[in-house]
This record gives structure tokens, C-alpha cells and sequence, in this order.
């Protein structure tokens, strides 16, 4: 986590006066798409322009299913986990248009954004979102205006027990400060957990092969589960 040092290289992000937050576009869940195409008809996705310093220019990441015109995003939030709300809501135990009041909520600990996210290239953070723990504050003006916006980053504090701390405290070689590591060996800790948001240009950049190819063998290897890697190539962003 950053450290006292690194919050003096917070980069300051100004207000984007001049980004507009177009109107939220809801679907009423009647209509199946097995798939969408770039140019299709309503197709209308949110602007995403990765690596931009600013938020409102960056955009937010929309992979919710209450925006199918105007997602910007490839997959679903939580990954293989999303099968659980699809029960929940098959049930009827779960509303699908349950929106959670994220408002209410903020990280425990509070870090970035920091001017080594950015640079020339918009590559340098390829396979997470780093503003996925403050869509709150990042993107308020979207979501003020009801955009079904999710965190991609969870961020709390908890005490871990090691016995390898234990053991160096014993014989010496750790000396307890009573606020990281305390007397009896627990540490105290920051736990991020981190849920993918790929941005597919990097990370085909990162591993040698062309998005196209990339992209392929992803519909493939998934069993075609995500047609819209092949069809959508106006679509960046993939929540594997």
C-alpha cells in the first residue's frame, strides 16, 4: 500500500469540465441477445479511453447487465462466481435490477491514483482497473445520474497469523513495533482483492501476439462462451 512517502506522489486529477455524462440507457431484461456486433443497432457503448489520467475522460467500466446498449465491457462482474446471482434471480430471492447503494460505501484505506500509473503509454496497467476500489468517487456524476456502476477492487484491513513471524520473534530475528507486528506475532494487514478487468490491446501487447489472434483463441479456449470477443472488436475491455 502506499506509503507516507508515496502520497506526495498523488497525482492531482482535475475535473473534466468539458467530458458530459450521456444518459443511462436501461434494459427491461425481455429481450435475449445471443450476441452483439460493432455497428449493430443500438449498440451505443460508454467512451473507455484507457490510460487517461483524467477520469471523466478515462469513463468508467461497464459490464453490468442493466446497460446492454451502452456497455463498454466484455464478460461479467465476479467471473465464474456470476452463476450465483443467475440462481439468486432465478429464484426470485434477488431483484435484477437491484442496484447496491455503493454511495454509503468507501475503502478502508485509501490509495492512489499516483502520476507512475500514467505516462505515454496507456499500457502500463493492462489486467486490472486501477480506479476498480473508488468508482464512487472516480465516476459519482455517472453514477448520480443511475448508472449500475461495480467496484472491481475491495480493499479492508484484517490481523493474519503466521507462525514463521512467531518463530522469528522467538529467536530474534523480527523485533515486534506494536503496530504492523504485534508482541504475540500477528500482523497487522491491508488485503486487496482483486477481481480481472483486462484491457485486451495491453495484454496482447504484454505476451508478443495481435489482438486478433488473442482474442480468438479467448472465444475458443472458453468453449465460445463470449462471442462478443470475436464480434465486438470495438469493445477493449474483457472481464475474464
Amino acid at each position: 500500500m502506499a506509503s507516507k512517502k508515496g502520497k506526495a506522489n498523488k497525482a492531482a486529477v482535475p475535473l473534466c469540465q468539458e467530458c458530459e455524462v450521456p444518459d443511462p440507457i436501461f434494459d427491461d431484461g425481455k429481450v435475449i441477445r445471443l450476441t452483439t456486433h460493432d455497428g449493430s443497432f443500438g449498440a451505443a457503448p460508454l467512451p473507455l479511453e484507457w490510460g487517461a489520467e483524467n477520469h471523466l475522460e478515462r469513463g468508467p467500466v461497464l459490464a453490468t447487465v442493466r446497460h446492454q446498449q451502452q456497455r463498454n465491457a466484455i464478460g461479467a462482474h465476479s467471473g465464474g462466481y456470476s452463476i450465483y446471482k443467475a440462481l439468486a434471480v432465478a429464484q426470485g430471492t434477488l431483484d435484477p435490477v437491484y442496484m447496491p447503494k455503493l454511495e454509503l460505501t468507501q475503502p478502508v484505506v485509501s490509495f492512489g491514483p499516483f502520476k507512475s500509473w500514467y505516462g505515454e503509454s496507456k499500457h502500463k496497467i493492462v489486467s486490472m482497473d486501477p480506479l476498480g476500489h473508488i468508482p464512487v468517487e472516480a465516476f459519482k456524476a455517472y453514477i448520480a445520474k443511475g448508472y449500475d456502476i461495480r467496484p472491481t477492487i475491495a480493499v479492508t484491513k484484517a490481523h493474519i497469523d503466521l507462525p514463521e513471524c512467531k518463530e522469528a520473534i522467538r529467536v530474534g530475528r523480527l523485533q515486534p513495533d506494536g503496530d504492523v507486528l504485534t508482541g504475540d506475532g500477528q500482523s497487522h494487514i491491508t488485503k486487496v482483492a482483486i477481481e480481472p478487468v483486462w484491457f485486451l490491446p495491453g495484454i496482447a501487447e504484454r505476451f508478443g501476439v495481435t489482438e486478433t489472434d488473442l482474442r480468438q483463441a479467448l472465444f475458443k479456449e472458453t468453449n465460445m462462451m463470449y462471442p462478443e470477443l470475436v464480434t465486438r472488436p470495438d469493445l477493449k475491455v474483457f472481464l475474464p
